[in-house]
């Protein structure tokens, strides 16, 4: 028997492309420069949201809509939709939800969001693979992730100057001739848990007077995330020795995209070939959640990864927690 592997995949971003020129300009004007930054962290470009009719579900529904025709299938053709984003659109009802509507899913359709963060997707293929490999009811997953995080960020460079927007749905079904998804590797320290907080001040206290809607935005303290490759590198070394799969087997690796250093200081760790290494920030910015799946997207699309090849995917979640996943496509 073989395993759940991802059948399909498709993005979706907006149109609206923005050079460093303009964060470098926007925040010199309140009073910071960010040269340094957008250029240290290998930004060159992204799209950003510029108009109030889109937004994460909007986009969701974009990628989704893709995926399903790439795979030649309708809505009700899926047994499971799960949505994750730090950046939802709505609470109530849940994200899933409206997409199976939107869609035109099917009345057994089981659907449900989930937030992990950044490691959001990985962790949303993760749970689908092992629920369908247990429920031989569950014969194809949608999963799709999408954030729009620069609506609530206008004053925090960090997060402002370096995300791009971007949604990626992904169609996951059984697969005789393949392993799929094989195994995953969490690593968690909860020692920075409140340096990325939003709404700043929780949901509860959204409607108190002292409190205004500039308050909710998202409020970060910076930190030294290159602690995070120590962790990757050991995490995904687990990865490979306990499923008996050399590093010289996988096609190609996908990482957090939130810079390249941390991406050269696994690469190094590993003794990767940095050829294997998809790096797509530099055209697309953070996407968050999706960084690591947008970088399968383009490392598909150029030919690296071919049907049957092994995977490494990892990325990392605030507060923070470290996701690996190891797969065969």
């Amino acid at each position: 028997m073989g395993g759940v592997q991802i059948r399909e995949i498709a993005i979706y971003h907006p149109a609206n492309e923005v050079g460093n020129d303009y964060y470098i300009q926007y925040f010199a004007e309140k009073g910071t420069d960010v040269t340094s930054l957008v250029n240290g962290l290998g930004r060159n470009k992204r799209f950003v949201i510029d108009n109030p009719e889109e937004n994460t579900f909007t986009m969701a529904f974009e990628a989704s809509k893709a995926v399903l025709e790439k795979a030649g299938l309708q809505a009700p053709d899926v047994d499971l939709i799960i949505f994750t984003s730090q950046t939802p659109e709505y609470l109530l009802p849940s994200n899933a939800l409206k997409l199976h509507h939107s869609l035109g899913g099917d009345l057994n359709t089981a659907c449900f969001d989930i937030n992990a963060n950044c490691a959001g997707m990985l962790v949303a293929i993760e749970q689908a693979s092992r629920y369908m490999s247990s429920n031989p009811r569950i014969e194809r997953a949608l999963v799709v992730g999408a954030d729009y995080l620069s609506v609530h960020t206008p004053d925090e460079p960090v997060y402002h100057s370096n995300v791009g927007e971007a949604a990626v749905a992904v169609i996951l079904e059984p697969a005789e001739d393949s392993r799929g998804f094989i195994d995953s590797v969490y690593q968690t320290d909860t020692s920075v848990i409140d340096n990325s907080k939003f709404p700043a001040y929780g949901l509860s206290n959204l409607y108190r007077e002292e409190f205004t809607a500039k308050d909710a935005q998202l409020q970060f303290e910076p930190f030294d995330d290159s602690v995070c490759a120590a962790s990757a590198i050991d995490s995904i070394r687990a990865l490979l020795n306990r499923n008996e799969v050399d590093k010289d087997e996988i096609a190609a690796f996908m990482f957090s995209q939130f810079t390249p250093g941390n991406i050269k200081r696994v690469s190094e760790g590993l003794e990767l070939d940095p050829d294997k290494v998809v790096y797509i920030g530099d055209r697309f910015g953070y996407t968050l959640s999706t960084s690591p799946l947008l970088a399968l997207h383009e490392a598909i699309q150029a030919g690296k990864v071919q049907r049957g090849d092994y995977l490494v995917l990892w990325t990392v979640g605030a507060g923070w927690q470290n996701v690996s996943l190891l797969m065969q496509y």
